[in-house]
């Protein structure tokens, strides 16, 4: 809110939290409503948000956080969509989670995204908590209702909703490999069991890792069963001409590397590789894959899909579609 007589222009420009006021000069007016703009040059947007004090405000809580390429999806998803919500970043650092929630209340945001390193921490700070997010042990997007914070998450959704677009792939009676056994995982065993796939392995260096998911999981969903595969060479050698779908839920290939055990070639021709890792060129796993013509995607159509899903918990519509997956790619340029 603006009290008193101001002039000038008034842009906040979205780098992290910083916000610049120009100098107005010797003129002294009120402003106009085409003064209060926000401009998002750093998100690559090519319009201008108009802020007025019936605009709503959704963000994300990371750290870091200013690499995150929520904010360009979402604030095109809500221009396109002629919501008047605008989508910011904040960063929040360790210890500071608890302080932050409450000023969602206190400064009535309507829901915010969270991600690193605050998806397992900010589970007490918040009044509810979705099944599913207490299944997978995750909350990314939190939504206030008067005040009341719900938690859910949206990665499972998004991941189903890559598999299928990205890659025409429907779990149910499939066999799938899982590289890992961390929150990806686990958002990824929670969606594959409840579309009914018929077999889930998860291979991991840690086998107790596995071991504690694979009778976790087992209990919830008794129609999939559920392997605990030993990274092993030859013992995932002879794994893989049985399965349909290979997905690396570590960030292994975020900086280039590559997942030496798995031997690709072993894989049907028909079989499918998914990274949930995402890069401008691909990732080295999806890279190979390709090499070999196997069918691949990397984490870009999850991303959007999760974000797809957040953006439906808080406005209540569906935001246009392929929207936020092609704003992706034009933050790639």
């Amino acid at each position: 809110m603006i009290a008193g007589k101001t002039s000038g222009k008034l842009q906040a420009k979205t780098h992290g939290s910083r916000f610049k006021v120009q100098n107005p000069g010797p003129e002294t007016r009120d402003p106009r409503p085409e003064d209060l703009i926000l401009k998002t040059h750093n998100l690559k947007l090519k319009t201008d948000f108009m802020i007025s004090g019936r605009t709503r405000i959704l963000g994300i809580f990371g750290d870091p956080v200013a690499h995150s390429l929520s904010p360009a999806m979402q604030n095109e998803a809500l221009r396109q969509a002629g919501i008047d919500m605008v989508y910011v970043p904040f960063r929040v650092r360790r210890g500071e989670l608890g302080a932050a929630v409450g000023a969602v209340r206190a400064l009535d945001l309507l829901g915010v995204n969270v991600t690193i390193p605050h998806k397992e921490e900010i589970f007490p700070f918040l009044d509810e908590i979705d099944l599913e997010a207490r299944l997978i042990g995750a909350v990314n997007t939190v939504i206030n209702r008067q005040g009341k914070l719900i938690g859910f998450n949206t990665d499972a959704v998004g991941f189903l909703h890559s598999l299928r677009e990205d890659l025409a792939f429907d779990p149910a009676g499939k066999r799938i490999l899982l590289i890992g056994a961390g929150g990806a995982c686990r958002a990824a065993l929670a969606v594959l069991g409840r579309e009914g796939a018929a077999w889930i392995g998860t291979a991991n260096r840690t086998l107790s890792r596995s071991e504690k998911l694979a009778k976790e999981f087992g209990t919830i969903f008794p129609g999939t069963a559920f392997a605990v595969i030993d990274q092993d060479e030859n013992f995932l050698g002879s794994i893989l001409p049985t399965v349909d779908l290979v997905v690396n839920t570590t960030s292994l290939g975020l900086k280039g590397e590559t997942l030496e055990f798995l031997d690709l070639e072993r894989l049907p021709a028909g079989a499918g590789v998914y990274d949930m890792v995402y890069a401008r060129n691909g990732t080295p796993l999806t890279r190979a894959a390709a090499d070999l013509g196997l069918r691949t995607a990397d984490g870009k159509g999850m991303l959007a899909g999760q974000g797809e899903e957040s953006f439906f918990l808080w406005t209540g519509e569906k935001p246009p579609p392929g929207v936020m997956k092609r704003q992706l790619g034009k933050n790639e340029r």
